[in-house]
């Protein structure tokens, strides 16, 4: 297919120098990665990545007061009861992904 239309961006420039040279070292013209980035959004029907807010840290139980442990302890209660929960095998999984265990 021809390629006739345009797409026009404003970046922030530190990025867009970034981004070209690990695409130059690939061998990838900007125009290729970008029409590469639309062909997957169409593919995956979205964004070809996961876009969410990142997870706090895991709160170091041992680094808390009694106070604390017991506001985290009210805080996991709370989610229970507001059904805010998930399977373990699936929490267990998330943890080893998103923190690199």
């Amino acid at each position: 297919m021809a390629k006739s239309a345009s797409v026009y961006v404003r970046i922030d420039p530190v990025l867009k120098k970034q981004a070209e040279t690990i695409l130059s070292a690939l061998g990838i013209p900007t125009s290729n990665a970008i029409d590469m980035f639309f062909k997957q959004i169409v593919l995956k029907k979205g964004l070809p990545f996961e876009v969410r807010l990142p997870y706090e840290n895991p709160v170091c139980m041992e680094s808390l007061n009694e106070e604390g442990l017991n506001a985290e302890l009210e805080k996991g209660y709370a989610d229970i009861l507001a059904g805010r929960t998930k399977p373990a095998k699936q929490a267990f999984a998330e943890m080893q992904k998103d923190f690199d265990l």
